[in-house]
């Protein structure tokens, strides 16, 4: 908690509402005021990294990568070291 300072920050609403319902970016003093940094590309670099975040972080898998549960990732493990077992009794 911050007392007794007045902070700048940039509250940015997401651009999906599954994740989060707003982005507050809190600002360093001297950022707007010494890198030569314009409040407007202050805000676009945060709602940048608002969509990047939701964009990596959202509810759909990307194509090819699978979601299971842990148990069935262990029971898929435990029945190819069945298979394993098996194959090696057999040979």
């Amino acid at each position: 908690m911050v007392k007794g300072i007045s902070r700048r920050v940039i509250v940015v609403d997401s651009p999906d509402p599954r994740i989060f319902e707003q982005a507050i970016f809190i600002i360093r003093n001297d950022a707007a005021t010494g890198g030569g940094v314009t409040s407007q590309q202050l805000v676009d670099q945060a709602v940048r990294i608002a969509k990047n975040y939701a964009r990596t972080h959202g509810g759909s898998t990307p194509a090819g990568q699978w979601r299971m549960a842990p148990w069935a990732w262990a029971l898929v493990g435990a029945a190819a070291i069945a298979l394993v077992w098996l194959a090696v009794y057999l040979v």
